[in-house]
């Protein structure tokens, strides 16, 4: 066996207190600049603070900042603990040494981690402007390699076949404040309804106007060659204010008609509605792409001052309408006003359970009934069920898949019009192949 030299007590004592004293400077450092609030950098920095600009630099790079802060932990921790262990073998031998290493862990978890980790929740801004400029300075030092394992990870994941985009944070901050605020709800700190709309928030980038829009088959639509007469009674019976106007077939738009400019225009016509020319009345309709990003058709619609457009496809197709509203839903959940009628095609029953129309769609049935049923691949409920069973299934027939039992009620053509939606007996909300039954 070799001989171990033996220490000074002073000196091991000194050296694992600064490794504890490091330990600790990293944990509160990184809990200070995570719960730090940005808004108020900014305003410390518009007001000539330097601290707060070099806060607002480092955080800029979310991903490298953890990185270094890993790096450096990691380093601290094992140094410290492989030196008390190497110097409690010099002092007390094996019988000691183990009795030793438990007591330096617990000092480390306690005076390293948690005490600074609480001292810079309890005031993080204080603390982080304290502790910035040691903090830049490590990550000039430390960067420059963790950029370099960070390369080599990617690379790692590349050999089995998980690709990630070099210029995407692997710590992108909406997937933080979507684990935020899942932790906060779980608590009971943050409202469901207040979470919901944060989330949708942050969905907006992932949909299009596809996810959200009201497909043709549902559109209600006025034939423009009904005449004046019909075409008011028409908008006078629908609970909706803007119509669109069809000539010849339902897929020829021509205008959108507006309740307000249409009894503007009875209005002036003496109340008489044979004298109207509707299509004069009818607004210029506007097409957007059915592919469009819900962030920037929201921006559109405040750029141009409208609520209201018609999607279509590739091939200038009318596919559906989406409106101001609609957008607004994925964010704040369902608006409804006194002309609104409740989710349409969809019936509760006791046991848990719905009846749903096919074209009801899964965004909206998951609003309704807090479920995650999925829609990567399908937008309806019907589209989810053909998708999962790889055929048009038949009426009465049963699948069960991601934690649900789905029963198809009424089938007409290659439509399914009518299903039963109940959760599975396991209860299981993971993906399950799909069975028949």
């Amino acid at each position: 066996m070799v001989a171990i030299p033996h220490l000074d007590p002073w000196l091991a004592i000194a050296i694992v207190a600064l490794g504890v004293f490091l330990t600790g400077f990293l944990a509160a450092a990184d809990a200070a600049l995570h719960a730090i609030s940005r808004a108020r950098l900014v305003q410390q920095e518009k007001a000539g603070s330097r601290r707060a600009a070099i806060v607002l630099r480092v955080l800029g790079d979310r991903e490298r900042l953890s990185g270094v802060f890993l790096l450096a932990r990691t380093l601290v921790k094992t140094a410290t603990a492989s030196f008390a262990a190497y110097a409690a073998l010099a002092s007390f031998g094996v019988s000691g040494a183990a009795c030793l290493a438990i007591a330096v862990a617990l000092i480390v978890v306690v005076v390293g981690e948690l005490a600074p980790r609480m001292a810079a929740v309890a005031d993080p801004e204080r603390m982080a402007l304290k502790l910035v400029r040691p903090v830049a300075r490590l990550l000039a030092v430390l960067g420059p390699p963790v950029r370099l394992m960070q390369w080599f990870a990617r690379r790692s994941l590349g050999l089995f076949g998980l690709r990630i985009d070099s210029q995407r944070p692997v710590l992108a901050i909406d997937e933080i404040l979507r684990d935020q605020i899942e932790l906060m709800r779980q608590e009971g700190t943050v409202a469901k309804a207040d979470g919901d709309m944060v989330s949708g928030l942050l969905d907006l980038k992932q949909l299009e106007v596809a996810d959200v829009m009201i497909h043709r088959t549902k559109m209600r639509t006025i034939n423009l060659d009904l005449g004046p007469e019909a075409i008011v009674r028409e908008v006078l019976a629908s609970p909706y204010t803007r119509m669109p106007l069809w000539r010849d077939k339902p897929e020829n738009i021509v205008g959108v008609l507006h309740a307000k400019d249409l009894l503007r225009a009875l209005d002036a016509a003496g109340g008489d509605a044979c004298k109207l020319d509707v299509a004069t009345i009818a607004l210029e309709t506007w097409f957007v792409p059915v592919n469009t990003p819900l962030a920037e058709q929201l921006k559109a619609f405040l750029a141009r001052k409208t609520h209201f457009a018609l999607a279509v496809d590739e091939y200038g197709e009318v596919m559906g309408l989406v409106t101001l509203e609609d957008i607004l839903e994925e964010i704040v959940g369902d608006i409804r006003d006194e002309h609104d009628v409740a989710v349409p095609g969809l019936r509760q029953q006791p046991d848990g359970g719905v009846i749903v129309d096919g074209g009801v769609p899964i965004r909206d049935l998951n609003r309704a009934m807090d479920w995650q049923l999925p829609d990567d691949e399908a937008t309806t409920i019907a589209g989810l069920v053909i998708h999962e069973a790889r055929a048009i299934p038949d009426a009465g027939q049963a699948f069960t898949f991601h934690g649900f039992r789905f029963e198809v009620m009424r089938k007409s053509r290659n439509r399914l019009t009518a299903l039963r939606v109940a959760p599975a007996g396991n209860g299981s909300h993971g993906h399950e192949p799909a069975t028949a039954t």
